[in-house]
């Protein structure tokens, strides 16, 4: 048996697997996300320990043993802790703005010739960069920052206080790292005392610690793990050349598999790692958009999606879902959202078909990067996360994209793939590879309806053009 968890972005989610990748128990518990000032967006670490050991207590009342634990978490959320793993703040989540100034600063420095070199696309540094966070925390919180011994991630802060192992992975430490997989000295160098808090760089799949005694499954051992689009990625049973992901959780996570790159701004284009060469790009605001309209309009996620099918094109108004910014490909933390050519015939129904449209105008736009820098076009995207669940949302999207979706049995593919990697450490599957081709099950192919492609070309056009001309207007009122 393995285990995978996800701290994501709203919940800890676990499931204990046998080795074939059937789930014989699974854990979801969500917590809370504090806004205690504008841009600030916070969690608390100890919410997430403390979901990840009742997840194991439950499990272990079941399986008292288990071959491996693997983690992955959300990606650019940090928390500063001391030399015994205190945290001395709330974990900055990647949705916090607070560090755009000194993000500014940093990215003013940085040549494009050295981003090219080193991440192999002219990425900028943003507010969930994580040197632009050490670079705010010393300027505002310097008592802080003294005390400070290490800054972690999610996964390793769990990882830590399991097994008191210190360790990262390359991936989740994007934007620190080159093509080498090797921090990078000038670029730490522009924060003094960067690199001595950063933890020591482990593959997904190596051992990182054995769980501590007196916790549940004591001596097991656990992998350094992932962040949540890589080990997404192979839960949605991507790994291999011109394969394509969407992930759809709080935000949409988007990826193409090429060994081919073309520099292209607002991609990442994470350096080969598992012999994997990664192009992705985030959204801000997927979920959290209808999470968003269900708080509006006083509904559920069910009665969202029960909504949209009853919509009428033709009073439906178009939607920019940049309720905190953009990310991929915008990186623009100051848009904001908007309804453009709302008429008295738009009602609930439309408004909730507008939301899911407008997220899936975002994925388009990210997708259109991501082949231009994968050199690439995919004839089916891998479909998971949570927001897969609703069909008429997976409809919409299949026919903005014009592309079918292959959409996931489990819409968990972050624990699927936390999993694997376990099971890979553990010497129970050979590759990640191997292990995404034979642990993920599909449950629907949505297929694009021809008829609405032209419908959706314009109103794509349309939401591009929505974005450009709100940007005065926005600069204007904040």
């Amino acid at each position: 048996m393995l285990i995978g968890i996800d701290v994501g972005t709203t919940a800890v989610k676990a499931a204990l697997f046998d080795a074939n990748g059937l789930v014989l128990q699974s854990f979801t518990e969500r917590y809370k996300t504090l806004r205690p000032s504008p841009g600030h967006v916070e969690q608390e670490p100890e919410d997430w320990m403390r979901l990840v050991r009742k997840a194991l207590r439950r499990f272990n009342t079941i399986v008292p043993n288990v071959k491996a634990i693997g983690f992955c978490s959300q990606v650019n959320t940090h928390v500063f802790v001391d030399m015994l793993g205190n945290p001395l703040l709330p974990a900055i989540t990647w949705a916090d703005g607070r560090a755009a100034h000194e993000a500014a600063v940093l990215d003013s420095v940085i040549s494009e010739d050295e981003k090219l070199r080193w991440w192999g696309a002219p990425l900028p540094i943003d507010a969930s960069h994580p040197l632009a966070r050490m670079a705010h925390v010393k300027r505002h919180h310097a008592k802080v920052w003294e005390k400070t011994a290490h800054v972690m991630a999610p996964k390793d802060y769990c990882l830590f206080h399991l097994t008191g192992a210190l360790a990262a992975d390359p991936m989740t430490s994007f934007g620190l790292i080159d093509a080498s997989l090797v921090y990078v000295p000038r670029l730490l160098s522009l924060v003094d005392g960067a690199e001595s808090r950063l933890l020591p760089l482990k593959s997904f799949t190596e051992v990182a610690g054995h769980v501590r005694k007196g916790l549940p499954y004591a001596g097991t051992p656990m992998v350094t793990g992932a962040m949540d689009a890589w080990a997404g990625m192979l839960g949605a049973g991507v790994a291999e050349e011109g394969q394509a992901l969407y992930l759809s959780g709080t935000s949409e996570i988007l990826g193409l598999v090429s060994n081919l790159k073309a520099p292209t701004p607002g991609v990442i284009a994470f350096p080969k790692c598992e012999g994997i060469v990664l192009h992705a790009g985030p959204t801000q605001s997927g979920g959290a958009s209808v999470a968003w309209a269900c708080n509006l309009l006083g509904k559920n996620p069910q009665q969202i999606s029960a909504l949209a099918a009853l919509a009428n094109p033709a009073h439906t108004p178009l939607f920019l879902p940049h309720l905190e910014g953009e990310r991929a490909p915008l990186w623009d933390a100051a848009s904001r959202g908007s309804f453009a050519c709302i008429s008295s015939s738009t009602g609930p129904a439309e408004m909730a078909r507008a939301v899911m449209e407008g997220v899936a105008y975002s994925a388009r736009l990210v997708f259109d990067s991501l082949e231009a820098s994968a050199c690439i076009r995919p004839t089916v995207i891998h479909l998971s996360g949570g927001g897969s669940a609703s069909d008429i949302w997976c409809q919409i999207r299949a026919d903005v994209l014009q592309r079918p979706l292959n959409r996931t049995a489990s819409r968990d593919a972050g624990v699927i793939g936390a999993a694997m990697m376990a099971g890979v450490g553990a010497g129970l599957f050979p590759t990640l590879r191997w292990a995404a081709r034979q642990c993920v099950q599909y449950d629907q192919l949505f297929t694009p309806n021809a008829s609405d492609a032209e419908h959706h070309n314009k109103r794509f056009a349309a939401y591009k053009l929505l974005y450009q001309q709100l940007k005065p207007l926005t600069s204007a009122l904040h």
